[in-house]
């Protein structure tokens, strides 16, 4: 093996070293909620997270340019018509569409994977603007993140 081509190494990093990221947020009625991620590993082959929702956060139904994997490990959230409580595990094949997501009363804790590109595309803008309004909430600003050098942000709602 050349100087070059470096053997794969393991790799740890403990969750409590890392910091969060605030990647979305909204109002609802006098209170902000959001959801806050610490990225473990980001590099262009894989994305992998802890994720804390606040009580009733909602995300749009969506989709990623990779498979992704979602783990619940604490509280519930609606995905679809899904409820999704603790230990329930989904899949997201790359082009397919989940969603939209309603995290539950105490909030929601997960873990994520995706494998390739982890940005996402809106599959239905109209109905989750239409949940917004419903839900008497609002969508605020997408809070600065800082992605790698070579990951443009191509975040909408």
């Amino acid at each position: 093996m050349s100087e070059e081509e470096k053997q794969p190494e393991v790799r740890f990093r403990h969750a409590d070293d890392e910091k969060w990221q605030e990647v979305r947020a909204q109002q609802h009625g006098e209170r902000r909620v959001s959801i806050r991620e610490k990225w473990l590993e980001f590099t262009p082959g894989c994305l992998s997270l802890y994720a804390k929702w606040d009580p009733g956060m909602m995300v749009h139904k969506h989709g990623h340019n990779s498979d992704h994997i979602l783990f619940v490990l604490e509280g519930e959230m609606m995905c679809g018509d899904v409820k999704c409580t603790k230990g329930m595990h989904i899949t997201l094949p790359h082009g397919a569409a989940f969603g939209p997501f309603i995290a539950g009363p105490d909030g929601v804790e997960l873990f994520e994977i995706m494998m390739g590109d982890p940005r996402s595309w809106a599959a239905d803008p109209e109905g989750f603007e239409k949940l917004l309004a419903e839900k008497g909430a609002k969508k605020l600003p997408n809070p600065p993140i800082d992605l790698p050098d070579w990951l443009e942000d191509t975040r909408t709602s």
